[in-house]
């Protein structure tokens, strides 16, 4: 996997973290930029489609027996169950991407990004954090897509996922989205600028500059 044009960069923050808003911005500032182009994985879940949500778009969505088969296939470069959901990623997929030069967003929990590190170690675990649990527990009212019991139970498990920040490279504190979305951006063109990046990306240049060496 070290051959691999691309960079994996592994996202997870508890649920209205901003984690999603800031791929979309991210995406959305770099659209139509010639530079290397950045995708978001979509993953497989069990869970209902909210609001909104496409299928094939948002998330590949299938029942729960479906996903079980995909398991038992091997299939996934990662999964998890979360608040009784499955979620995964496709390792084919990702895999194609990445050695087409193309940087993949994987959208994931901690469990996730555990299993993801086993397996590529050279990827980049980024975790953002909300700037308090009260903001946190109004960005999760506000959206209008939970109950208050659902509310609850994820400010209870917020702390939880919360604890293995320290697993990741690096942390973001979204209090201040622009700042984010900039602090964001930085790590992403400096993974894109590491040596052994460079060199894969542009050995005809390098062969050519040191030649006459």
């Amino acid at each position: 996997m070290a051959s691999l044009l691309g960079n994996l960069f592994i996202l997870a923050a508890p649920s209205g973290a901003g984690k999603s808003s800031l791929i979309k911005a991210l995406l959305e500032k770099h659209a139509n930029k010639s530079a290397q182009r950045v995708e978001v994985s979509v993953s497989h879940t069990t869970r209902k489609p909210r609001p909104g949500e496409v299928d094939g778009e948002h998330y590949h969505f299938v029942s729960r027996d479906q996903f079980e088969a995909l398991i038992e296939q091997g299939v996934f470069f990662e999964w998890a169950e979360v608040f009784g959901n499955y979620y995964g990623t496709s390792r084919v997929t990702i895999e194609q991407t990445l050695h087409r030069g193309v940087d993949v967003f994987l959208d994931i929990d901690w469990q996730g990004a555990q299993q993801v590190k086993q397996q590529l170690p050279d990827a980049c675990g980024i975790f953002i954090l909300p700037p308090s649990l009260s903001v946190l527990e109004e960005r999760l009212t506000r959206r209008g897509q939970d109950s208050d019991e659902v509310i609850a139970s994820r400010m209870k498990q917020a702390v939880a996922e919360m604890s293995h920040f320290s697993e990741f490279d690096y942390v973001l504190v979204n209090d201040d989205f622009s700042i984010a979305l900039h602090e964001l951006e930085a790590i992403v063109c400096a993974r894109r600028l590491r040596l052994q990046k460079q060199q894969l990306r542009h050995q005809p240049l390098l062969d050519e500059l040191l030649g006459s060496a």
